[in-house]
């Protein structure tokens, strides 16, 4: 049995002694008798020890490396190692070097060495080999988070308990998730929460705002502390991510505050500042992300909040710490514009950082492009390091995905087309966090049944330009390793990389939105196909997260009037996706004789095939039936018994997709619990309710309605019958009834809301035309110029459950306010109202036009507090009030959208 001797400097850093742990384990598996060296070697008596010897240092701190380098024994061929660069050399007098640009560098190294050594089962001769990542954050999100919401607490409010996150306090867990994390070089993970300090610490001035008990806070905090302790062993960084303003649920109700507070109060301020130094003290091995937008209107305080309260906070909490790095603050981009934050911050504190989603919330393109592409090429020209956050994955749910062509091309787009230096990787069902959503006992960990997704992404994070022809050897041999074979291996990856295409290209074609509103695997509704317009699409989806290309209608339009197509057409992506997932059934059938090990995987990943197959079949017929539908409502205009042969032809196709999608739903029964991780409320594609509508099983009886409406009517057309909804094309537009309310705010007052009316009390802009149903209401009117440039809060007091009618203005222009999205605000919806009722159901004297959306609130005071930009009130209504959603500019209850068809 050899020898060897590991030499390094005393009192190693934590880093340093485990990577030095793990090549002594290295090396002990081949055969090897490990010695320690008894004192610090130097240039001119390391020779003194006989036999094999490997020295790993810090070059910035070790004095030998740096005597060797000094005399030109150690020389680098590639550059010096720097940060968590490193450099392998052998050296004379049978020295093998490992030098790290610093303590993670020296990780790193002894990582590389030993699996270098496990390769060859001895320790190699003649290294010269140096390599450094390319992306400076590497790291996965895991979330304190809940599939479902807990009123009265909203949605991300879950204080940390064994009851609710049992898997928090599972150190296993958490040692083979590091493990894992370190084996990929990861050096960050982030912990996403809405408001976690009340979990972690006790405040002397707010008590109150604790939500746990005294033994769950002990508990969660050597929980955390030990966690951030072997994060570090391993040169990770432990980030907590929050929302702000989020304030805990005791607090709120003692002082008479609402959970989420739009801007600064002195109270919430000293609350947070105290906390955040309170956490910084106890844990000084953790940073923090900071989310700005949602309920803080981030573009008015955003500046104050993260200077005077967060970083103030960190400052008074870093005054006593001894840390060798000071934490990263991760400034999220989601819902507002970073730059002006950032500028102010970095006097401040410069271990800065700043995030945005890489294709929003799916995974669509490794081309982004448009504003997005712009958004992140302006914050990669910070000051800071740009992250692209790979977000949710609503599109991929709930199957597996690991196309490692496509993942690394993604990461490529993130280093030259978006300028981003760090990867922030979402699991692949991300709410529900350890478990995966087979139907499997014991329930499989996402842990296990991802490797590959996790694999691939920090494989490129650490260097996405590696040679793809190697890139394939590699994948098919480790799948090889895995399920018995190089032949089974190139099959499974030949699977894997074809059906990694279909899920992106489906839903940057035919989707409403790139955001979790969307589960995309559940199918979409033929009115979400064939008037979008009507289930407030997001127009980014296919501006800047989907390669150029046409939409359902444009394409139609531009077939009837033989104008030339540009991009990628409907048609092509129907004929793609379909081609894709025949390849991916197809080798996936060529594996299974080869497959001897793992079995049990292999057949899961086998449904995942089948299922996708499925799926592609069912959005290929429904989206021929969408161009033939379509293709109808541009060639009839409005004279409904002509060609009802598209229609007859339509039918056919509807009932192939049906088809497609009962077998669909047939093997997902027995394979999956459910499609979506995050059943809240917020998710309304295809159908409303994440928790009612959340596996295919409760979706297949809408399709079954679907179609048996679209038959009956097209039946009452074949006979010469006028569909009902057509007949009632004329019924009486009835006005909508006021409900009382008292005005609190000096600075508003009431108006009555008709034609010629001053909607503002700043300049002479007045109603031309406004919608039967608002003509009458109470309105009431503000500074147009004081809205517009700071907002503008309106106090009202109700005396029954009633509807606010917001008027808000179709432009994007800045001054005006925007209408809440889900995509950029997961509350936009807490109040109803997402929709418009009344789209055009006003028009101003040289204004843009106005849509009208109902918000519902209940009994009692209320201010109005929407952020930046002017808008309109317009009314109240009783509750009750009957809202029938309709164009008024048309004046036709959207009977040219055709949806009179399916429902």
């Amino acid at each position: 049995m050899k020898a060897i001797t590991l030499g390094y400097d005393r009192n190693p850093a934590p880093r340093v002694e485990y990577g030095i742990r793990l090549l002594k384990e290295a090396l002990q598996d081949c055969g090897y008798t490990v010695l320690e060296a008894e004192a610090p070697w130097t240039w001119d008596n390391y020779r003194s020890v006989p036999g094999l010897k490997i020295y790993a240092g810090n070059r910035l701190e070790s004095e030998l490396l740096q005597q060797l380098e000094q005399r030109d024994v150690l020389l680098y061929h590639t550059e010096a190692p720097e940060g968590e660069g490193f450099y392998m050399a052998s050296c004379p007098g049978s020295l093998t070097a490992v030098s790290g640009g610093s303590d993670s560098g020296v990780l790193y190294g002894c990582l590389e060495l030993a699996h270098r050594v496990r390769a060859a089962r001895k320790l190699p001769s003649d290294i010269a080999y140096g390599d450094a990542p390319r992306f400076s954050l590497r790291g996965p999100a895991i979330g304190l988070q809940k599939t479902t919401v807990e009123p009265p607490r909203q949605t991300y409010e879950y204080p940390i308990t064994p009851g609710r996150f049992p898997w928090f306090y599972d150190r296993a867990l958490w040692r083979d998730f590091l493990d894992m994390m370190v084996e990929q070089r990861c050096n960050v993970v982030y912990l996403w929460s809405g408001h976690p300090f009340s979990s972690l610490v006790k405040l002397e001035d707010y008590p109150e705002a604790l939500e746990v008990t005294q033994e769950e806070l002990a508990l969660n905090a050597e929980t955390f502390r030990w966690l951030t302790e072997e994060a570090d062993r391993r040169g990770i960084w432990v980030v907590l991510k929050f929302y702000n303003i989020h304030i805990p649920l005791p607090f709120a109700e003692k002082h008479g505050l609402k959970l989420h507070q739009p801007k600064p109060l002195p109270i919430t301020s000293d609350y947070y500042k105290k906390s955040i130094a309170a956490f910084v003290k106890s844990f000084p091995n953790a940073g923090m992300m900071v989310c700005l937008g949602e309920a803080l209107q981030g573009q008015i305080y955003g500046v104050e909040w993260f200077n005077e309260t967060i970083i103030a906070g960190l400052l008074e909490g870093l005054q006593d710490s001894n840390v060798k790095e000071k934490p990263p603050i991760i400034l999220r981009s989601h819902a507002i514009e970073p730059q002006k934050v950032i500028e102010a911050a970095l006097p401040l504190y410069p271990n800065l950082y700043t995030e945005a989603k890489y294709n929003g919330e799916s995974l669509t393109t490794y081309t982004p492009r448009g504003k997005w592409q712009e958004t992140h090429n302006r914050l990669g020209s910070l000051q800071t390091i740009h992250i692209v956050n790979v977000h949710i994955l609503a599109n991929l749910e709930p199957f597996r995905y690991g196309a490692p062509s496509f993942i690394q091309k993604c990461m490529q787009a993130a280093k030259y087309r978006l300028k981003a230096s760090g990867l922030h990787l979402y699991p692949l069902f991300f709410w529900d966090w350890p478990y995966a959503p087979d139907r499997a006992e014991p329930r499989l960990r996402q842990l296990d049944r991802d490797w590959i997704w996790f694999a691939a992404w920090f494989r490129y994070a650490w260097n996405p330009d590696r040679d793809p022809e190697a890139e394939r050897h590699y994948w098919a041999e480790t799948l090889g390793e895995r399920f018995g074979g190089r032949e089974a291996g190139e099959a499974i990856l030949d699977a894997y990389e074809a059906s990694g295409e279909c899920a992106p290209k489906l839903l940057r074609r035919f989707g409403i939105t790139e955001g979790n509103r969307q589960t995309m695997s559940l199918g979409m509704t033929m009115s979400q196909l064939t008037n979008p317009e009507r289930h407030m699409p997001w127009p980014d989806l296919w501006e800047s997260q989907s390669p150029q290309g046409e939409r359902l209608e444009e394409y139609v339009v531009k077939e009837l009037v033989g104008e030339p197509h540009v991009g990628e057409t409907p048609t092509d992506i129907i004929a793609d996706a379909q081609r894709h997932a025949d390849e991916a059934v197809e080798a996936i059938e060529r594996a299974r004789t080869l497959v001897t090990r793992n079995r049990d995987d292999f057949e899961r990943l086998a449904g995942d095939m089948a299922a996708i197959r499925h799926m592609v079949q069912a959005y290929a017929h429904k989206v021929r039936a969408a161009i033939l539908i379509l293709t109808y409502k541009h060639s009839v205009k409005g004279e409904y018994f002509h060609r009802l042969d598209l229609l007859e032809e339509a039918d056919a196709q509807l009932e192939q997709s049906l088809a497609g999608y009962r077998e669909l739903t047939a093997l997902t029964e027995k394979t999956y619990m459910f499609a979506n991780s995050m059943q809240t409320p917020q998710r309304k594609v295809p159908i409303r309710g994440g928790l009612d509508f959340r596996h295919w099983t409760d979706c297949l009886p809408v399709y079954e309605a679907e179609l048996n409406s679209f038959r009956s009517h097209l039946n009452e057309l074949k006979s010469g019958t006028l569909p009902e909804a057509l007949k009632n094309a004329k019924a009486p537009i009835v006005p909508y009834r006021e409900a009382p309310f008292k005005l609190l705010s000096a600075n508003a007052e009431v108006y009555r809301v008709e034609k010629g009316m001053e909607v503002f009390t700043d300049g002479d802009i007045h109603i031309v035309g406004c919608a039967e149903e608002l003509n009458g209401l109470t309105g009431i009117r503000f500074s147009q110029r004081q809205a517009g440039l700071n907002g503008l809060a309106v106090d009202i007091e109700l005396q029954q459950p009633s509807k606010v009618l917001i008027g808000y203005f179709n432009s994007k222009d800045e001054q005006w306010l925007q209408v809440p999205s889900l995509e950029e605000n997961t509350h936009a919806d807490d109040r109803g109202g997402y929709a418009p009722v009344l789209r055009k159901g006003l028009r101003l004297y040289a204004y843009p036009s106005v849509n009208i959306h109902a918000f519902q609130y209940e009994t009692g005071r209320h201010t109005l507090d929407f952020g930046k930009g002017a808008y309109l009130i317009l009314g109240v209504i009783p509750a009750d009030q009957d809202v029938r959603p309709r164009d008024v500019e048309h004046k036709n209850d959207g009977i040219d959208t055709l949806d009179w068809l399916y429902e």
